[in-house]
This record gives C-alpha cells, sequence and structure tokens, in this order.
C-alpha cells in the first residue's frame, strides 16, 4: 500500500464566527504539485498554518508520510520533513547565502559538522545560489531572497515544500526562472504552492484547488480549474457567464 505523502481529512477551523477551514480534504503525493487559490480571506493562509502547524484546527486529521501530525507543534513538523516559504522573505541579513542554509541544517535538519556543510552546499547548487554563497543576504536581489527562502526550507530536509506567494513582487522574467527551480524541487517533493500568478501555477501544477471562506470549491487539472465558471465568478471576479 503506498501511503501519501500528506493527507489532510475534514479539517476544519474557525475564529469565533469566521470560518477559515471547512471540513477541507487533501491529498498529495511525492512528485506533484498542488496549486491553491481563492480571493482575499479565502482561507488559503489559514490552511497553510494549519499544515504547519502554526495553528491548531477545531477538528480533523493531518498525517504526514503515514504519522498523524494533527497535535504536533510546528519544530516538530519540520523535523519531520514541512518546510515552509513565505511571501515575504526573512534571511538573516548579517550573515551569508551559505551561512543561512547551513542554520537551517542544523536547526532544521539536525545536521552538524561535513554533512551539514555538505548539506549546505548541495541545497545552494540547487536553488541556484551556489556562486553567490558567500554574499550577505542583505544585499541579495528579491529574485535571490525568494531563492534563499526556497534554499532554506529545503536545508530543513523538507519533502513537503509550501511556498506561499514566492512569486509575488517579481518579473516576468524573474518568475519564469523561479518556476524552473521549482519544477526540479517537484521531482522529489510534494509541493503545495498559493499563487496569484495563474500562468506560474498552470507551468507547475498538477492539480489546482480553489477557496472560498475555508470551503473548498473546486479541485481538478489546472486547465479546467483556472477556465471554470468558478474561478471567473469568485476568484476573478467576473460575471460566471462572461466571455472576457
Amino acid at each position: 500500500m503506498i501511503v501519501p505523502l500528506l493527507e489532510v481529512r475534514d479539517l476544519n477551523k474557525s475564529f469565533g464566527a469566521i470560518v477559515v477551514a471547512d471540513h477541507v480534504d487533501l491529498v498529495i503525493e511525492t512528485g506533484e504539485c498542488i496549486g491553491v487559490i481563492g480571493p482575499n480571506g479565502a482561507g488559503k493562509s489559514s490552511l497553510f498554518g494549519l499544515i504547519a502547524g502554526s495553528l491548531t484546527p477545531d477538528s480533523g486529521r493531518i498525517v504526514l508520510d503515514g504519522r498523524d501530525v494533527t497535535a504536533l507543534p510546528a519544530f516538530k513538523r519540520v523535523h519531520l520533513g514541512v518546510g515552509r516559504a513565505f511571501q515575504i522573505p526573512q534571511p538573516f541579513v548579517g550573515l551569508t547565502v551559505y551561512e543561512n542554509i547551513l542554520a537551517a541544517t542544523g536547526f532544521g535538519a539536525g545536521l552538524s559538522g561535513n554533512v551539514a556543510r555538505q548539506k549546505a552546499r548541495e541545497v545552494a547548487e540547487r536553488t541556484g545560489l551556489a556562486a553567490k554563497a558567500d554574499i550577505l543576504a542583505g544585499s541579495l536581489t528579491l529574485l535571490d531572497r525568494k531563492r534563499l527562502e526556497l534554499a532554506k526550507a529545503l536545508a530543513t530536509g523538507a519533502k513537503l515544500l509550501m511556498l506561499d506567494e514566492i512569486g509575488a513582487g517579481l518579473t516576468e522574467r524573474e518568475v519564469l526562472n523561479l518556476v524552473e527551480t521549482i519544477r526540479d524541487l517537484k521531482r522529489d517533493h510534494g509541493i503545495i504552492w498559493i499563487e496569484h500568478i495563474a500562468h506560474a501555477l498552470k507551468s507547475v501544477a498538477d492539480r489546482i484547488i480553489v477557496l472560498h471562506f475555508g470551503k473548498k470549491l473546486l479541485e481538478g487539472a489546472p486547465e479546467e480549474v483556472m477556465g471554470s465558471a468558478v474561478v471567473k465568478e469568485i476568484y476573478m471576479g467576473l460575471a460566471a457567464d462572461a466571455d472576457h
């Protein structure tokens, strides 16, 4: 029996009358990317918080690689393979790129010595930062700060990568550049990606889910979902019968 990398079952979370997760189900395998879209307040960030462990669900289960992690705190989920890259990069600006990545191998993956150093070098290479390893993180361009966000998540030993609008603020060329890196990482990771840049999601995601008021309204192939009346009406703000 093949165990999914991540199973989210009947997940519910409310803050008083505000529902941020309404019976959400989600399954992802290694080698898959699931895109998550929806208007502001749809519950996208809350879903990430629930999976990462920064929020506690009211009910439901979260199973990572066959292990129920619903009650585990965020740091333990990191140790088990949950890595998160945030929309606004927050590197240690006074450390070099290499030192930032090395810190993640120690605190996230629990590595030390030559093993940690080798892991940091491998991650820098894979995320396109090897040539900038000795540059202070505070002097990086926005694209390279985004790459460093990816690198830090990867260096923790992540099996599941959670990308929170990582393309935000980048130029078209930079987005395409970053997409190539994410596509490569998908080969041996599961990826959940919140993103407003539709063509970026469509080029990497195997499936896209639509959230609205915490409820999953739709899940399917990228072309099907992005062309649906649900997305046009609720996510893009167009009338359901609009042609363009």
